[in-house]
């Protein structure tokens, strides 16, 4: 079986241009499209559980990195989901064929935003396995987080340093990530992805709730939708049994 074969794409012009890195592995569709979160990187324990699925079942597997994440370029400060939206754009226009969209914590929002994008140009996704979706994170899950202190600091600097479970170095949250996020929240309508919709939610998840998931359930009304709850998973779902829920997951789509 072949191994992934690691290249850069350009995406943006000017001074906006940056190198996105990517992973691919050559093999029958449908594709495998893997979308990580927020500071995550393709190499993650669930980008590669899903490549190790694609070897093993002969699947194209795709996995890249985000601008200023992992070892693509670009500035990670300078990040929006507008900007993460146009790179996972520009490598999906790389695959082949049917894909089916992987996407993790932010990256299932960006899923979403892929999906509708797909579906408006008559080439539906053929499926969506998402995990822990951080659907309108921005909105939802990062400004009603906010102290007072807070936010009249990102009023005055720009941005707000939070400390994080998952890093020794606390998150930086940009005042221009929450302001660009608000052209793309879609829990405020019927959410429409044209495909086959599987929910993966920890129920310990102390950063996207088990109501939240739940909640966008309610906004996916006319596609089929699986919301599958592991009581005692926490936000990164990577524990052994949980990965072989992803696994069953994706090969239920397949």
């Amino acid at each position: 079986m072949s191994s992934p074969s690691t290249t850069t794409i350009s995406v943006g012009s000017g001074a906006a241009a940056r190198a996105i890195a990517m992973a691919q592995r050559p093999g029958a569709g449908p594709g495998l499209f893997w979308l990580g979160g927020f500071r995550s990187d393709m190499t993650g324990s669930k980008a590669m559980a899903l490549d190790a699925l694609g070897q093993e079942r002969g699947l194209a597997v795709t996995r890249f990195d985000y601008s200023g994440h992992g070892i693509s370029g670009g500035d990670f400060n300078a990040g929006t989901i507008s900007r993460w939206l146009e790179e996972a754009g520009a490598v999906l226009a790389t695959t082949a064929g049917p894909q089916i969209i992987v996407g993790s914590s932010m990256g299932g929002w960006i899923a979403l935003l892929l999906a509708r994008a797909l579906l408006a140009r008559g080439t539906p996704a053929h499926g969506l396995v998402l995990i822990a979706p951080a659907a309108d994170m921005t909105h939802a899950l990062m400004l009603p987080g906010f102290s007072p202190e807070e936010r009249a600091g990102m009023d005055r600097d720009g941005y707000v340093d939070q400390p994080s479970q998952y890093s020794d170095q606390p998150y930086r949250i940009n005042k221009a990530l929450i302001e660009d996020g608000a052209q793309h929240l879609l829990m405020g309508g019927v959410i429409e992805t044209g495909c086959p919709v599987s929910i993966l939610q920890g129920g310990r998840d102390p950063d996207v709730p088990q109501s939240h998931a739940i909640a966008l359930v309610t906004h996916i009304l006319h596609d089929p939708v699986t919301l599958t709850l592991i009581p005692d998973g926490d936000h990164r779902l990577s524990r052994e049994q949980d990965l072989a829920q992803l696994r069953a997951a994706v090969l239920a789509l397949v």
